[in-house]
Formats: C-alpha cells, structure tokens, sequence
C-alpha cells in the first residue's frame, strides 16, 4: 500500500512539477509515466505498447479528417460567406458587427470543431472591422473568443470523438445531438449580452433587413454548410461511421473549395496538409503518452481513491457534479482541452454515472467546462491567439472577460443541472 502511494505522489507530482517548468504537456504525460514505472519495476517496453494501443483506434481516424477539414474550409473562402450570411441576418440589430461575429462563429464552428481555427479565421476579419466601426477593442477580441467556444460543441468537434473514444461505450452520434442545442444556447447568451453592452455605448447598427439579399448570401453560404450534414446526418442515421463521414467531409470541401468558392489553389493543399498536420502531431502524441499515465492511474487505483473521496464527502447529486465542475475548471486553466479529456475521463466518468448522470450529459459537462477554459489563463490556447491577433496584452483581455466568464457559467449551470437541456436531442432522434 505505502509503495502504491509513492508512486501516486511520483505520478502527479512529477507531472504538476514539468507542467509548472513549462515543459509540453505531453511530454510531462510521458516522462512521469515512465518514472513512475521505473519506480514500480514494471517493464518500460509497456509504456510503449500503451502508447501503440491508445492510437491504435478505428474511432480516432475522425480526429486528422476533421482537422483537415476544417482547415481546408478555413482557407476556401468559408469564413467570407459565413460572415455575408450572419450580416444579412442579424447584422441590422443595435450592435450588429457583435452578433455577425457570434452567429458567424456558430455556423464555422459547425465546420471547423474548433475554436483556435474560429478565433483565427474569423477574427483576422471582424476584429479590425469591429474596431473601425466604432467598438471598443477589447470588447471585439472578447466576443470573437467567447463565441468561438461554440466551435467544440455544435458538430462535428474532434473533441467529442475524443471523449467517445476515452469513455468506451459512448455513442458519438449521440454525442454529436447533444452539443447541438447548449452551442445555440451560449451564442443566445452571448448576443443578449453583446446587445446590453451595445446599448449601454452606444455600437452602431448595420443596414435594414433585406430578404432578396438573405436568399442570395444563403445560396451562396449552403455548399460550405453542407459539409455539416454529411456529418451529423451520416453518423445519426446510421449511413456512415464517424471516421467515414469524416472522410467524405474533407473530400466535399476540398470540391467546394477549389471548384465552387475557388478560393484555395491545388498548390494551397500543401500549406493546409502542414496546417493540419502540425495539429495532429499534438493531438495524437497526447494521446499516446496518456494511454499510458491513465492505465498507470487505474493500475494506482487513483480513480476508486478520488471517487471513494468525493462520495465520502456527499451523495447528494448536485453536489458531486459541483465538485466535479470545480476540478474541470481548474484543470482547464493549467491544460490542454485533449489532455485533459484524456486524464479526467476516465477518473470522473464512473463518479458521475454512479449518480445516474448519463454519459452523454457528462461529456456536454466537460466540453462546456473545458471550453470555458481555452479562453482562461494561463495557458488558454484560443486567449493567445485572440491576444495576437488583436495586440491587446493578455492581462488585460483577462480583465475584460470577466462578464463573458460570467455568462459562459450560468450556460455551464444550466447544461449541468437540467439534463433534459442537453438530452432532448439525442434521445428523440436516436433513443437508446
């Protein structure tokens, strides 16, 4: 017992000690593992067959075609079209450049599944323009990022096959439903609040609603959105894999790209292929390198410990998914979203089961509360970029969030506390 207690102490404390020395986080994943191991006498060759078997999944294959995907979607002329669509439908509203931005973000993130490349693409366009018009800049950078986070909850979001894959047993189709409706509601959130701000400063408003000019940007936006449907209407009704309808994805975008918007050359494939591979590489040595510290956390029996911990505290429901709430946010400023999926999943998902919370639910939980974090410092990937793109120092930017925080934490609640919020979907279209 004291020498499995030991090598709990080694686990995490050599893992928290690389991440505070700024070393990658899945290189900490994988050198306290080996340590930890070293210290358990158990054979290295296992950390390396961990790593082979934690990559070696059909399920997972989605993962580099949706990357691909979206960066293809990125760089052919999709983000102009989104915006032309979100202008011509909410743009004539008092703050109108504000709400363009969020329901931009809410139809890319339907494409990309991630809110770097949302905050990337969309805010090289609309911060400058929102600064132009009139807004101040921090609040143009704040609202590019915070709607962004709907990009990891409407699908298709690489994240959730991510989950599905740590989780076993859970259905991405399901999975997919259920980001539908809390990635609506947050950008709801977010305007209401974005039209109080706009008031209050005054914003100007853009032109009066035209609906020849809504058919016409609609026409020209659906090819791009179409890639959506290949995907969530292929896994849901059964047509195609996840994998496969990711497949299909990057083959119909890379059609629309070059022979329908003709925004990207066949010279540009390279640039995205390093895009996206660059991406992958993180991704997938995370994955690895966590096969092995989550088999060592189950071999350490770190999740019966913390699980034994947190019900010996409270049975109340509630409570626990409080508590739970509390460590994804705090995890969520110190990680990365991937890893943490990778390390949380599988120490958090049979502490909410065991209080009747439905799998699908829990995954919503995190990926809500994780994408809180991306925004967060001091490590929060979409703030970087956002403070890049903007020039506006990241201290700053932390302050300015604050309201946003707040309104991503009440949709946090809402998601965590009435099941049936997040649940509807998933059970009226594929019930179980």
């Amino acid at each position: 017992m004291a020498g499995e207690s030991v090598a709990i102490i080694i686990l995490l404390c050599t893992f928290f000690g690389f991440i505070a020395f700024r070393m990658p986080v899945a290189y900490a994943i994988g050198v306290s593992s080996v340590l930890t191991m070293m210290y358990l006498k158990l054979p290295l060759m296992q950390v390396v067959q961990l790593m082979v078997k934690g990559v070696f999944s059909f399920s997972l294959m989605a993962v580099p075609f949706f990357i691909i995907a979206g960066e293809i979607m990125g760089k052919g002329g999709i983000s102009d079209r989104l915006i032309d669509l979100s202008d011509a439908l909410v743009g004539w509203i008092r703050g109108g450049l504000a709400m363009v931005n969020i329901v931009a973000s809410m139809f890319f993130g339907g494409i990309s599944g991630s809110s770097a490349a949302d905050t990337a693409s969309l805010g090289t366009i609309l911060i400058p323009m929102m600064v132009d018009q009139g807004y101040d800049d921090d609040f143009a950078t704040n609202v590019t990022m915070a709607s962004s986070v709907q990009g990891i909850l409407i699908p298709p979001s690489h994240n959730m096959v991510i989950f599905a894959t740590v989780a076993g047993s859970v259905s991405i189709g399901r999975l997919f439903l259920a980001g539908f409706v809390p990635g609506i509601v947050l950008g709801i959130a977010l305007m209401i609040y974005s039209y109080y701000v706009s008031v209050k400063k005054n914003y100007p408003k853009g032109e009066a609603f035209n609906l020849k000019r809504l058919i016409k940007v609609s026409g020209e936006a659906v090819w791009g959105m179409f890639t959506v449907m290949i995907v969530v209407v292929g896994v849901v009704a059964g047509v195609f894999t996840a994998t496969e309808s990711a497949a299909i994805a990057v083959v119909w975008a890379f059609f629309v790209s070059i022979f329908i918007y003709r925004k990207m050359k066949i010279k540009d494939v390279w640039n995205v292929l390093e895009n996206a591979l660059n991406t992958l590489a993180i991704v997938l040595i995370l994955i690895a390198t966590s096969s092995a510290f989550g088999w060592l956390l189950t071999y350490l029996k770190v999740p019966s410990i913390i699980s034994g911990a947190i019900l010996g505290m409270t049975t109340n429901k509630f409570h626990i998914l409080f508590m739970m709430n509390i460590l994804m946010l705090i995890f969520g400023t110190m990680m990365d979203m991937s890893c943490i999926i990778l390390v949380l999943t599988p120490i958090l998902l049979p502490i909410a089961t065991s209080v009747g919370v439905d799998p699908v639910h829990f995954g919503v939980i995190m990926i809500v509360n994780l994408g809180i974090g991306l925004i967060t410092p001091p490590v929060g990937s979409t703030l970087f970029i956002g403070a890049a793109i903007s020039r506006i120092p990241i201290e700053r930017l932390s302050k300015t969030l604050v309201p946003f925080y707040l309104v991503m934490l009440l949709v946090l609640m809402i998601v965590t506390y009435f099941p049936a919020f997040v649940m509807f979907l998933p059970n009226m279209i594929m019930p179980v």
